[in-house]
């Protein structure tokens, strides 16, 4: 079957090919409606396919987003992702989604991949390990724009929140509380957001007067968690306060607690950073740390956009407050 071209859908609308163009460019400004109409029924009657390619040669832009998250099991990033691909999808771009596992190496792979797709940007929750690769993006002044975690000394546009701030006054809460024995359970310190949320817990701590004890601090990864988590709870002085850097490390510690017989609410206080799908279906008093994940979402692809339609602008980090609830 022969393939139809822009030339066939100019004779069956009775207009010019560069006026077919136009339109197929969404540049509208000296079209009518009976013009736009005739032109929509011709490539609905031919089942006219735009040649992309071409047309990415032409303007030289594919029209391509990439959006590398560290691990899209958290529903934060889920949900910031949404809000990305939502706004893409009203601005004709289109968004490809990869999930790095928290492996710079993947990550690598996957920024390389992306580029060589000659994408138009990337969106990325940097693992923090590629940073020659990182440099070397916004040194070409390739768009790019980091979620959820930074980079130092690196000038690039993030879209963060209040990390160390929110989990200060999580802590505070605690402590207002009578608490004065609380624990801090978090993944390996390799990302900005747990180093961020650790220094908040213990400035906290200092700023209330109390001891900053490093034997309530479990850093461990996801599978050893529970061993780490062991060790904590059969201290002689044991937390009556805990609190879990994101949603992983809660649903870890949760876990824990069901099978030692420990109640949340009772025998223990639970603080959770992270978005929660069911929080709504808890029965138990745990507090929720919230971040605004499809405003961040919004404002990431907000700004990739600029740069991609080449808006200068001085590379910034917005900072987006989270709740305690």
């Amino acid at each position: 079957m022969q393939k139809v071209t822009m030339a066939d859908v100019a004779r069956e609308a009775g207009v010019s090919k560069s006026t077919v163009s136009q339109f197929l460019n969404k540049r509208y400004e000296y079209m009518g409606e009976k013009t736009k109409r005739k032109i929509e029924e011709a490539i609905e009657a031919l089942g006219y396919q735009p040649n992309f390619i071409a047309r990415s040669l032409k303007q030289k832009r594919t029209s391509m987003v990439g959006i590398i998250v560290a691990n899209i099991t958290h529903y934060f990033s889920t949900e910031v992702t949404r809000a990305i691909e939502d706004f893409c999808h009203q601005h004709d771009l289109h968004a490809i989604v990869c999930n790095a596992d928290d492996d710079p190496e993947k990550e690598k792979k996957y920024i390389e991949m992306l580029q060589a797709k000659q994408v138009d940007g990337l969106i990325i929750f940097p693992t923090g390990k590629n940073n020659g690769l990182y440099k070397s993006m916004v040194k070409q002044g390739y768009p790019v724009v980091f979620v959820d975690r930074s980079v130092e000394e690196l000038e690039v546009f993030s879209v963060i929140t209040d990390n160390a701030q929110s989990t200060y006054k999580a802590i505070q809460h605690f402590i207002n509380g009578g608490h004065k024995h609380i624990a801090f359970a978090v993944q390996p310190l390799t990302v900005s957001t747990r180093m961020e949320r650790l220094e908040g817990y213990k400035k906290a701590l200092r700023d209330a007067g109390l001891e900053v004890n490093p034997d309530f601090i479990t850093e461990a990864s996801i599978p050893e968690m529970k061993g780490e988590l062991e060790k904590l709870f059969s201290l002689n002085v044991k937390p009556t306060a805990l609190f879990a850097a994101n949603d992983r490390v809660f649903m870890a510690v949760s876990e824990f607690l069901k099978e030692k017989g420990i109640k949340p609410g009772k025998d223990i206080e639970l603080v959770v950073f992270d978005n929660i799908p069911f929080l709504h279906l808890l029965e138990t008093p745990i507090s929720f740390i919230t971040q605004p994940a499809a405003e961040m979402g919004t404002k990431a692809a907000e700004l990739l956009f600029q740069q991609i339609n080449q808006e200068e602008k001085v590379p910034e980090v917005f900072v987006f407050p989270s709740r305690l609830t």
